[in-house]
Order: C-alpha cells, then structure tokens, then sequence
C-alpha cells in the first residue's frame, strides 16, 4: 500500500484529523472527479451522452458485486441501507404468529421496518447482548419453528463488534431461515463474501466506509429469493421490458433490477462506481490489515492513558470501531475537547466511538490520546 498516494485522494488530511467513517466518511478525490465529469457532461450535452451514462451505472454495479462476490444481476442500487432493510422486512411472505429475531445492539434502520410488522402478526425478538457481544448460540435459542428471518448488522455500530456472519449464516441456512445483513459498518473496512457467509439479503449505503456520497446505497438479494421475495415498490424501470413505455406489462425484471423501481441516482452511483474502484485497487483485505494496526495503536494509547476500551478487541470480533471512555471525565466533555484540536469522532455506545480508515496514520490515531486529559 503505497500510503503517500493514497492520501493525495484525500484532501481532509490537511484541514483536520477525520476519525469518523463510521458515522460519514470522507470522498476520495477520484469520486469528486468522477462527479464532476458527470456534471459538465450533464451541463454541457444534456442528455446526449445518455449511454455514457448508464455503462457507468452497470461499471459500478459490477465492482459492487466484486465486493462482496456475487455477480452484478444480485446487485440493486437503493437510497439507503434503510430502503434495502425495507425491501426485506416486506418482502417477506409472512403470517400471523411468525417471528423474525433481532438483537439489541441494532442501529434503528434494523429495528423499525421489524418492529412495523407487528400489525400483520409478526413477533420480534430481541437477543441480548452480554459485555458487547452477540453469541450464535444466543440467536440460535431465540429460533424457532415460526422463525422467517435473523437481521443482524456485521458490524455493530455502537461498539464495532463483528458478528460472526458465517457461523451465523450456516445456522440461518439449517433452521431454513431467511438470513438479512445490515452491511453498512463493514462494507469497505471488512472482507464479506455472500456465498461463504451463506447470506440471503445484505444491504449497505455508501456514505461510511464506501467513502460515498450520501443517498445511495447497494442491496444484494440471493438468487434462490429473486423471485420469492415480495415486491412492495413497482415502477417502469422494475418491470422486464422497461424500455417499452407503451406496453404495461408488470412482469418484474428477473434480476435484482425488479428493486430499482424508478431513475437511478446517477450522480451518485458516479461518486460509489469511483470509490468502489479505490478500495477494490487497495484490497479490502489489506484495508482490514491496515485498519487493525491503526486500532491496535489507538487502544494501546488509551489503555495506558487510563481511558477504558468497550470495543470488543479478540482478532474475529474487532473492527475498524474503538469506543472508549473514561472513569473520571463526562463523555460530552471528552468530546468537547478532541473538537477543540480539530479531531473528529463521534458519541456513540455509551462513549467516544473512534473509527479511522486505511489512508489515515499512526501518528493521526494517537493525537486523540494526545489530546485528552489524563487520570
């Protein structure tokens, strides 16, 4: 990883210390240019270069699928990781007294569209977490023979605990259970493979660890449910022969295509399609590597510095997330203070949630121990 390039894609370096891709990560320069390409185009020839258009479109829905190893007819493009948990939650052929099972380390986009299927019967039960943790035997015990769907994020995004979506996954493939992944706190920091992960549905949006723009997102349906799943949003672009305007044929295209139901977001899938292109050149292995070294360094510092780490640390459980806090100083205050040196993270799971990415460095992550008061 050549570490002085890639950081020429990011200006924000120059301006302030940004440790805060968990919550909106930043846009390489390759994406604003991309964007801008796009925009000239648009200003300059209108719709004339249409077809220019919609090759980058399905350039970026392949490198999507790179990704997470599947192939571009699995891959939709949605607003937002809430659209494609939407997508899920509906699409399912439920009945009265069926129950899916969450946990209670959920951001709310994984919770809601679950919790809304109460007025069609639907239970949701919740797996508690211990010390920060899920258990795939704490899913498994909340299973049972009315059990549709587990939804669970891959990464958590209080804390950064990593769920183990494989074991996980195998479990949800047992139990013939339909397995839903809320992917947005992983997807650019963390290897995620669908057919090993045995995943039936995942869905994330760009704008953390992609280093996308928000209000574009990807949504990945398994094609054993391409056509089982329940259609809720029907356009002219979801139909098979949406370029016959005249015809009203309402047959879904038989591809992940059938969840784009109007025009596509194309400035931002400009911005995701160039983005994706960085992070698959660098390896989103070695983008983990390099992530684990950062975090490695920033906990050590803390530790000594007296502050206590809530992130879970075990080598298959850690991600790019540190949350800490202190036993003698208030959060909000802790807060108050990595601002002040122009140090941007986040309150989140109870602390100061940190999460740097692949282009920040070592001296970046340890100016937050720098920065706060000692005990």
């Amino acid at each position: 990883m050549n570490l002085d390039r890639i950081r020429q894609e990011f200006p924000v370096v120059q301006r302030c210390t940004y440790l805060n891709h968990a919550a909106v990560g930043t846009l390489p320069t390759r994406a604003r240019e991309a964007v801008r390409a796009y925009v000239e185009d648009f200003n300059e020839h209108a719709a004339s270069n249409y077809r220019d258009w919609e090759a980058a479109i399905e350039t970026a829905r392949s490198r999507a699928a790179r990704l997470i190893n599947a192939t571009p007819e699995q891959i939709a493009f949605v607003k937002n990781t809430t659209e494609g948990l939407c997508f899920a939650a509906n699409g399912i052929d439920w009945r009265s007294g069926d129950n899916v099972v969450l946990n209670d380390l959920e951001f709310p986009s994984n919770v809601y569209p679950w919790l809304n299927l109460a007025q069609y019967g639907v239970e949701t039960r919740m797996v508690e977490s211990v010390d920060g943790r899920l258990t795939v035997d704490s899913i498994a015990e909340r299973i049972d023979g009315r059990t549709r769907a587990v939804s669970i994020s891959h990464v958590e995004f209080g804390n950064g605990f990593r769920n183990d979506l494989a074991a996980i996954g195998a479990l949800c493939r047992e139990k013939d259970v339909c397995f839903v992944v809320d992917a947005i706190q992983s997807l650019g920091q963390t290897p995620v493979d669908v057919e090993e992960m045995s995943i039936d549905l995942l869905t994330a949006d760009g704008h953390k660890w992609l280093l996308s723009p928000e209000g574009i997102g990807i949504f990945y349906c398994a094609p054993h449910l391409t056509d089982r799943l329940r259609l809720y949003e029907v356009g002219w672009n979801s139909v098979a022969d949406a370029g016959n305007y005249n015809a009203y044929d309402p047959t879904p295209a038989p591809t992940a295509r059938r969840f784009e139901c109007g025009s596509h977001n194309t400035l931002g899938i400009h911005a995701l399609g160039a983005s994706l292109d960085l992070l698959l050149e660098v390896g989103i292995e070695a983008v983990q590597e390099r992530l684990r070294l950062l975090t490695d360094r920033l906990v050590d510092g803390l530790r000594d510095a007296g502050y206590r780490v809530l992130s879970p640390r075990g080598a298959s459980e850690s991600s790019g997330i540190v949350t800490f806090d202190s036993p003698v100083h208030e959060t909000e205050a802790l807060h108050r203070t990595l601002r002040s040196h122009r140090i941007l993270g986040a309150r989140r799971g109870g602390g100061i949630r940190i999460s740097p990415h692949f282009y920040n460095t070592e001296e970046e992550v340890l100016r937050v121990v720098d920065a706060l008061p000692g005990h």
